[in-house]
């Protein structure tokens, strides 16, 4: 049998992942089966499972490719364009549905609330080292209010819709600012 290759393998991967966020997108972790996910993969089952054992691991997998477009600075127009990004991602794609769903399964799945943690960490880090010289006394309680305020907007615009970031905005320059 012939040796398939690291690329090959990757891009199944991601072919298999990217079928499954289209589906927990539109349907739900618990309203999608396996068999949803073969089928919009176009692979067979034995392909899927080559590469995930269980729905859980391709839950985790997801989610660990997930990721925004951080801003490069704490500037009202950094964070105007990061919000503004997570918008698009949520209007376009049904990001902010998806991640809802992955912060619902993460409350009764330990494995992937290690990984919604990890992010969740590195956020907070990011955050903390863009905070102005000024205020970075205070920078581990500025990445906190950062972050938490960045994810009810995502789930905001998971359950209410298209949402203007402009409030957003002005609520996390305060924070930054003080």
């Amino acid at each position: 049998m012939p040796k398939v290759s690291q690329e090959h393998m990757d891009a199944r991967r991601r072919q298999i992942v990217d079928a499954a966020r289209a589906r927990f997108t539109s349907h739900g972790f618990a309203r999608t089966s396996m068999a949803d996910i073969v089928a919009g993969s176009g692979l067979s089952n034995g392909a899927i499972y080559r590469y995930f054992t269980s729905k859980n691991e391709i839950v985790v997998a997801v989610c660990e490719q997930g990721g925004e477009a951080f801003p490069e600075a704490l500037t009202a127009e950094a964070v105007a364009g990061f919000l503004e990004h997570v918008r698009i991602r949520a209007r376009e794609t049904g990001h902010a549905r998806l991640v809802a769903q992955i912060y619902a399964e993460a409350a009764v799945s330990p494995q992937l609330a290690d990984v919604v943690q990890q992010q969740l960490a590195a956020l907070r880090a990011a955050v903390a080292e863009l905070v102005p010289d000024h205020r970075r006394q205070h920078a581990e309680q500025i990445a906190e209010g950062f972050t938490a305020l960045c994810m009810s907007y995502s789930q905001q615009l998971a359950v209410r819709g298209d949402l203007d970031p402009a409030p957003f905005t002005a609520a996390l320059m305060s924070i930054i600012d003080g």
